[in-house]
């Protein structure tokens, strides 16, 4: 297998762009990436979209993109995980480049969550539909469940839960693609409408337009480009019970923990070693307790490590730099590409005024559903 690198992101703002179409925010994150690369030609293209038929009525997107990008001969494939497609799109890339069928891939994921009034309903799609949706059980619902025993089993505090969403917004407050850019208290957290106790709104991330690519190609080949390439050292997916009830404990994310864990073993690393990551913060819960299953906190200590400030941008271990799902938007297909996207820019020394101090390996994470699927990824400076 052939080492491989990013040389080139891009991505457009995210939020409620109704000016935009699902076709035309892919064309502009893709050229953006190329641009940044430096490349025109590509061998192939991945794209990641969760409910692109529910959210706007399109199927068949690898061939729309390819076409719209103006690669219509190149091969395009759609990948879909739900809320982990942009992460699955990347790793399907990494596969092609490393395993010699292309040299330079385009990877990107996309959604347009806002051109219709049955988001909630799409959404809903990734959980269990007979045994979760069927009854009522939204995402918000289930998250809160997992919120409710986490704090029970292990003291979890509600002011716990609203620093996570605190310290994304400080992040995003410095990130001008973000879609809630502005920071806000605890007290605004805690007392902002009640979705599904013990969350708010302000604990849950927001419904979004936006689209990310980036561009990978064969290490040996990367100094050819005008960026500096960054090498892609680990990958690792994983998946779990689809329904939240057929699991052993609901206060742990086994998918998670086993993604990192073969994350982790392929690049030769351990949590000690990664200077900073992107996680799969969907609710403020969901950051507590990957922080955990990825080894950065002791089980049951994720509250406490935000509540210390150890993942803030001068923490020890930054999380979420870009301001997360929370802040930066959720347009669920293109969320793991966005992860990508910020970790390249921060260990390439690019992330502007939240950018921390002399990264050298990154790691991020992305999840679909109550974390029924998980993919992580690891970076390094070359």
């Amino acid at each position: 297998m052939r080492d491989v690198a990013v040389i080139g992101v891009g991505n457009t703002k995210f939020g409620e762009l109704w000016e935009y179409s699902l076709r035309d925010l892919f064309v502009e994150a893709a050229l953006k990436a190329l641009d940044d690369a430096g490349v025109d030609m590509i061998d192939s293209i991945y794209v990641g979209t969760m409910s692109s038929g529910m959210f706007v009525d399109q199927e068949h997107i690898g061939a729309l993109v390819a076409d719209y990008v103006g690669k219509k001969h190149v091969p395009a494939l759609r990948v879909e995980s739900a809320c982990a497609s942009g992460g699955f799109a990347f790793r399907q890339g990494l596969i092609e480049v490393a395993g010699g069928f292309s040299d330079i891939v385009l990877v990107g994921g996309v959604e347009k969550m806002t051109d219709t009034e049955d988001a909630t309903f799409a959404l809903s799609s990734a959980a269990d539909q007979d045994n979760e949706s069927y009854f009522g059980a939204t995402f918000p619902a289930l998250y809160a469940m997992i919120a409710r025993a986490h704090m029970h089993k292990y003291g979890t505090t509600r002011d716990q839960l609203a620093a996570v969403s605190v310290k994304n917004h400080n992040n995003g407050s410095l990130n001008p693609d973000a879609q809630f850019g502005r920071k806000i208290t605890i007290e605004a957290v805690k007392k902002s409408v009640m979705v599904a106790e013990p969350l708010t709104i302000l604990d849950c991330s927001p419904v979004t337009d936006g689209a990310a690519c980036a561009v990978i190609c064969p290490l040996e080949m990367a100094g050819k480009f005008k960026k500096k390439p960054i090498k892609v050292i680990g990958t690792g997916v994983a998946t779990d019970t689809i329904a939240l009830h057929s699991r052993e404990d609901i206060t742990t994310l086994k998918a998670v923990q086993l993604s990192a864990d073969r994350a982790y073993q392929m690049a030769g690393k351990k949590p000690g070693d990664i200077d900073l990551a992107e996680v799969h913060d969907c609710f403020t819960i969901a950051e507590i307790v990957v922080t955990e299953e990825l080894g950065f906190a002791e089980k049951g200590k994720g509250g406490l490590l935000v509540e210390e400030g150890k993942t803030a941008l001068d923490g020890e271990i930054p999380i979420n730099t870009s301001g997360g799902l929370k802040s930066k938007g959720h347009p669920v297909g293109a969320t793991g590409i966005a992860q990508v996207a910020e970790i390249v820019r921060q260990l390439r020394g690019e992330a502007g005024e939240r950018q921390i101090d002399n990264p050298k390996v990154g790691l991020t994470q992305n999840m679909g559903g109550s974390g029924a699927s998980s993919v992580t990824h690891i970076f390094e400076v070359v």
